[in-house]
């Protein structure tokens, strides 16, 4: 792992990031070969009873939806979601919902249906969940992720109140100890100094993570952070590459926006394997889905999955299997319950309409 001394050289001289991003490009060829996923977070519903992240959107919505039930989302248009990504070569990020969006049983059925249509076990992000809880989900989910979101502790007190870090550390061992995979995710840019990765680096060890999702900020209107700008790339790909050097093994998620897509070749090339947060019905074939396959392809990556192939979207032609990262990877298939096979036969009519009309969706805006 990084010294403190080395993370600060890292940011305060040019020479040592460019050497980091090309040891750190070298050990993520190495330990993961050069396919890069493309993930996508599903959104189970708009609901979140904590709501006081000063960052989040989904704090806005809680204001505008009023209750947890007025806020979920129809199952046949999550699974519909679900099925386009599978269509498309894409990883489900994980589940999210908000804390408390759900019961438990919901949240069960709900991620047996999502793995049963994805064909592979699921990751969820939807708070602090016991051991009994996670038991029963177990044959749907592969991992469970923990909302970090920044490790300074004062900045945490004022940013995330209701995400306390003890928690959500004892929650991630204890799956872990159970057989879970486990992740986390930051934001960078909520107003962190490059001095904190260090103490990012130390939890990562701490908790012996397999995935960390590293965001950059998107400001949301009406939000405390509506006027603050992105971090800056360099920023970003420096806190990547010190975690690949110090985690040659761990996953590496880059998340970015519409706006920042430049970013993505020096993320990669810092050491991410996967990238995220676009909005998929809105890029997907335009000029802008085209420059994230850009940004993959002069990164020296293989991109697995499309973000352009308008035939593969439509169904008319199945994704090559070596695109396919459900192939690629072996991954294992869940086990449900035959409660959950029916009532994903129940709701197929209503799911391949709604898929039907996310495809015209996608064809207006290309």
């Amino acid at each position: 792992m990084l010294t403190r001394k080395e993370v600060s050289q890292l940011f305060s001289d040019s020479e040592h990031l460019l050497e980091a991003l090309r040891e750190a490009n070298a050990l993520t060829l190495k330990h993961h070969g050069s396919c890069v996923t493309l993930e996508r977070a599903l959104f189970l519903s708009w609901w979140c009873s904590v709501a006081s992240c000063a960052f989040c959107y989904m704090a806005k919505q809680r204001e505008r939806q009023g209750n947890a039930e007025r806020a979920k989302r129809a199952p046949w248009r999550i699974l519909a979601e679900a099925e386009l990504l599978r269509r498309l070569g894409w990883e489900v990020e994980y589940l999210s919902g908000g804390y408390g969006a759900y019961s438990l049983e919901e949240l069960r059925l709900i991620a047996e249906m999502v793995a049963l249509v994805v064909r592979s076990r699921v990751w969820l992000n939807v708070g602090v969940l016991g051991a009994e809880e996670l038991e029963q989900l177990r044959g749907a989910v592969e991992g469970v992720t923990g909302s970090v979101e920044c490790v300074n502790e004062e900045l945490r007190r004022r940013i995330v109140p209701g995400k306390p870090l003890p928690a959500i550390k004892r929650f991630l061992e204890n799956a872990g100890e159970m057989g879970f995979a486990t992740g986390i995710t930051v934001i960078l840019g909520l107003g962190e100094s490059t001095a904190d990765t260090s103490a990012l680096l130390e939890l990562i060890a701490e908790l012996e993570l397999d995935r960390i999702t590293i965001y950059a900020l998107n400001p949301h209107r009406g939000t405390h952070y509506e006027n603050s700008p992105p971090p800056a790339s360099l920023y970003q790909a420096g806190v990547i590459a010190a975690v690949r050097l110090s985690f040659p093994g761990i996953k590496i998620i880059s998340g970015t926006w519409v706006d920042q897509l430049p970013n993505i070749g020096v993320a990669l090339l810092a050491g991410a394997n996967g990238i995220t947060k676009f909005p998929l019905f809105s890029m997907f074939g335009t000029r802008h889905g085209r420059k994230v396959e850009e940004e993959v392809r002069h990164a020296g990556r293989e991109l697995l999955g499309t973000f352009s192939d308008l035939e593969v979207l439509r169904g008319g032609r199945a994704l090559e299997p070596e695109r396919d990262p459900r192939r690629v990877f072996r991954r294992s298939r869940p086990e449900v319950s035959r409660e959950t096979v029916a009532k994903l036969k129940h709701f197929r009519p209503r799911i391949e309409r709604a898929v039907e009309e996310y495809v015209e969706k996608v064809l207006r805006n290309c």
